[in-house]
């Protein structure tokens, strides 16, 4: 049997239905991992009990703990606290939240994360974007300095939503939605909102009473400079010492590695320094302002204050939406880059419901948007985490914290505060990493610089979309203009490559080779034809002189992955237009999919299955035998 019989008997004999097709892509689109393939053919109890352990991932590594571990867990779990107590209280500032929201948010996440998480190495904790956003969002339908308890119950609502559709996209295993926030798109709008964030920590800075509550560069710069008469430069002079502090460890870390917990301390020893400060030198009388009144005690319940008023709706659903995005971005992306430097991997979708379940629950007992910051999960990683116990240990330190020391905290300055927020948006703004995106791909420079420049000028939810925007346009003109090209052999070699890749790579005479390298979709089935047609007319131009005639138009379909009916028409269209020109159209390597397709449109039939080949040789070899067969028959009839 000749290799293209053995590919024709194969590919007739083995078709699928619709059903079986259908059910191959939902798996391949939603379980391409194959979670479940543990499962067959196992006894019930075993069956039940692996299945408890893939969606509760605590119970695969807990019975396998032991102390030798939880030393390494305990070290990390402690550094962590130190770091999560001044950024929550920092975060939550940030937020226009009361103080102890921050901490409550570093008390009951963690524990649900550690139960359902996969990440052996991410810390759980609040972020500045998240925090920044809320602020904007909420604080345009409801003011906390005129409704604070309206205000709690929108932040409250606003994680609830935020968590429930992390819950669901991970859950339906939708995790290709958070795909579309491309790293240039993260960048550029975690750099806009760092820069954000930084100017409007001058109002802590300078010791401001009046701001505006806009984020934009513009309006927060006016508000600075039109309210000179606030400055004060003793609240200045503090923070610029507290942030050349902070810079100093970050450098030495940077430096030296070892020395991480230098940096990971630096914030607690600002907070530490500002509290014995403001004691010492009452420093509200002097018109330094600090954080006030941090009653002890743990969370309270607060699925009372969910707010579903029509009236309100909006704004927590949105702002909802876009941080359970922006959550999960960041928060996937930092646990798999922390994995892969460990050679391990996390499951996406786990994470998406393990964010989700901690959200929904923080909403109940008074948290509000968390998922794994990148600073301190770095500290996680570096203090030598080596499961999600670290969380834990955070947790019932932070409750320790809440249970006795809160109200040692009332004392920090909103200075120091500011200064910590500074510190670490600074090392947010990686402009290296922008640069590479410009020497090395200038369309994902536009992007980044773009998210950058209308966040930081017009608003962060307007500057996530246009950069989503733009990331889609460029997914579709890949879409829409696929790669073609022409293909030559390669001098003694059975090897055909890209002629214009490969300039000694040479045509076969009186046959044409092309490569159609992507789905065949309606969006560029017109371009595919055009670019065909255009491939012909250019080769007869160069065979005219040495008085060469395509005969034969091979096309290589290994990299055309899917085709619709419109492909299917494109190939009739194509056929039609070569046949008047006298020139055979050959089939190279159809994928499954594709020949399927082509095979219920009666294509195949048409063209005939003799034309048809498993690989470039064997097709050239039959055009070649047809071509010297052709040549004989007119030396006869001569």
């Amino acid at each position: 049997m000749t290799a293209p019989e053995f590919h024709n008997k194969v590919i007739y004999e083995n078709s699928r239905s619709f059903g079986t097709v259908f059910k191959s892509k939902c798996k391949e689109t939603f379980f391409p991992d194959d979670p479940f393939r543990w499962l067959k053919n196992e006894p019930c109890t075993r069956r039940t009990r692996k299945t408890i352990k893939y969606f509760i991932p605590i119970f695969e590594w807990l019975p396998k703990y032991n102390f030798g571990l939880f030393k390494y867990d305990l070290l990390a779990g402690i550094t962590i606290a130190t770091l999560a107590i001044p950024q929550g209280i920092s975060y939550a500032n940030l937020a226009r939240l009361p103080p102890i929201i921050g901490l409550y948010s570093s008390f009951v996440p963690p524990l649900i994360y550690a139960v359902f998480g996969s990440s052996k190495n991410l810390a759980v904790g609040t972020v500045a974007a998240c925090s920044l956003l809320i602020a904007e969002t909420i604080g345009e339908k409801v003011s906390p300095t005129e409704d604070l308890k309206l205000y709690l119950g929108l932040v409250y609502t606003a994680t609830f939503f935020s968590g429930l559709l992390q819950t669901v996209m991970g859950v339906l295993r939708l995790g290709i939605l958070v795909d579309f926030l491309s790293h240039s798109t993260i960048l550029g709008f975690m750099g806009g909102t760092a820069l954000l964030i930084c100017l409007q920590q001058l109002k802590g800075m300078l010791g401001l009473h009046h701001f505006t509550t806009k984020t934009g560069v513009v309006p927060v710069l006016h508000a600075v400079f039109s309210h000179r008469d606030e400055w004060k430069w003793d609240s200045f002079v503090i923070g610029v010492i507290f942030l050349v502090f902070l810079q100093i460890t970050r450098y030495v870390k940077n430096k030296k590695p070892k020395l991480f917990w230098v940096s990971a301390i630096a914030p607690m020893v600002v907070v530490v320094a500002g509290c014995l400060f403001a004691y010492f030198t009452h420093a509200e009388k002097h018109g330094i302002a600090i954080v006030g009144n941090l009653s002890k005690g743990i969370n309270d319940p607060s699925i009372q204050l969910l707010n579903f008023d029509p009236k309100y709706i909006s704004a927590p659903l949105k702002t909802g939406i876009i941080t359970a995005l922006i959550a999960l971005a960041e928060g996937i992306a930092i646990g798999r880059s922390f994995a892969i430097a460990k050679n391990e991997q996390i499951d996406g979708n786990k994470e998406m419901i393990a964010f989700g379940l901690m959200n929904i629950v923080g909403s109940f007992t008074s948290c509000y948007l968390t998922t794994g910051p990148f600073s301190k999960t770095a500290v996680n990683y570096n203090a030598g985490c080596k499961t999600a116990m670290s969380n834990i240990v955070m947790s019932l330190c932070m409750l320790l914290v809440l249970l006795f020391f809160a109200p040692l905290f009332s004392y920090t300055p909103l200075v120091a505060l500011s200064a910590i927020i500074m510190s670490a948006m600074l090392g947010l703004i990686e402009y290296e990493k922008a640069y590479h995106l410009f020497k090395t791909d200038k369309f994902d420079f536009l992007i980044c610089i773009s998210a950058f420049l209308v966040v930081s000028f017009i608003g962060m939810e307007t500057g996530l979309m246009i950069s989503v925007g733009l990331a889609l346009i460029r997914a579709l003109l890949y879409i829409a203009r696929p790669a073609s090209c022409k293909l030559g052999k390669i001098l003694d070699t059975k090897l055909y490559r890209d002629v214009e890749q490969y300039p000694c790579a040479t045509g076969i005479p009186g046959i044409l080779i092309l490569k159609l390298g992507s789905p065949m979709y309606f969006a560029n089935c017109s371009y595919l034809s055009e670019r065909i047609a255009r491939w012909v007319r250019d080769e007869q131009e160069l065979t005219e002189s040495s008085g060469n005639v395509i005969e034969f138009v091979l096309l290589d379909l290994g990299g055309v992955t899917a085709i619709d009916i419109m492909g299917v028409e494109t190939f009739v269209e194509v056929r039609k237009n070569l046949e008047t020109k006298g020139i055979k159209m050959i089939l190279i390597n159809p994928r499954r999919d594709v020949m399927e397709k082509l095979i219920v449109t009666k294509f195949i039939d048409k063209i005939g299955k003799e034309n048809v080949f498993l690989s470039t040789e064997d097709a050239i070899d039959a055009c070649n035998f047809s071509l010297n067969s052709s040549k004989e028959v007119k030396e006869e009839d001569l």
